[in-house]
């Protein structure tokens, strides 16, 4: 799965395909679900970056603390599943990230440990919803509340993962294709398949500090790798 992510000012120039020509992204080390976060969508043949929730909220929810609200969509089921078909085939996005955290359950507590490609950073996939507050008037702009996923796949085709899900992430390759309206789902599913497995393949992992347990905790230390058994701080 895919609970706590990093993003910072670096991916803008990690990401140049994506996320070229947008103001630099805000530093946050311990993005959680709920919060505002930046994607990349396309509006009419251009790239737009709106902030959305994180935190599907579907167009047919009687208010806005409706539940459920999942912060991950399964490549599986995202074709089929009713909570989740239609932002497939008409509102997906691409939600740019540095790396983000898994946890291991250790007798001593849930240790976590950070994912990347240590290459660039990492273009996940999502899916969007556009929720109509029926508070305000039709014609307001401020109207819809726009909210997303993190779509994610079997994590056991990455080298030493650490949980069974991870997010399913795009090559520049797929931007393009994953962002406009040219394939039906069937196909953007299959397309999502293989480019993630090849991103899948550079992931690596190493264990953090347990701050990053807390959403309160945030700051570059987070993404820092634990020392290794024996070793000194020099």
């Amino acid at each position: 799965m895919c609970g706590r992510y990093v993003v910072t000012k670096a991916v803008n120039d990690l990401l140049p395909d994506l996320l070229g020509g947008f103001d630099p992204l805000p530093d946050d080390y311990n993005v959680a679900p709920t919060a505002l976060v930046p994607v990349v969508r396309d509006r009419g043949g251009e790239r737009r970056m709106p902030e959305v929730q994180w935190g599907f909220l579907p167009s047919w929810a009687k208010d806005p603390k409706a539940k459920p609200q999942p912060i991950n969509a399964r490549i599986e089921t995202v074709a089929t599943s009713g909570m989740f078909k239609r932002a497939l085939t008409h509102a997906r996005c691409i939600v740019p990230a540095l790396g983000y955290y898994e946890w291991v359950v250790t007798p001593t507590g849930k240790q976590p440990h950070y994912i990347s490609d240590p290459g660039t950073a990492l273009a996940m996939a999502g899916i969007l919803s556009a929720w109509p507050d029926p508070s305000r008037d039709r014609d307001d702009p401020d109207r819809w509340h726009l909210s997303m996923a993190v779509i994610t796949r079997d994590a056991h085709v990455a080298p030493g993962e650490v949980h069974d899900r991870m997010p399913a992430c795009l090559t520049p390759d797929a931007y393009d294709e994953w962002l406009s309206d040219r394939l039906g789902p069937d196909d953007l599913v299959a397309l999502l398949d293989r480019e993630s497995l090849d991103v899948a393949h550079e992931l690596t992992h190493y264990e953090v500090s347990r701050e990053a347990n807390s959403v309160r905790n945030n700051g570059p230390h987070l993404i820092q790798p634990l020392p290794e058994p024996g070793s000194t701080r020099g």
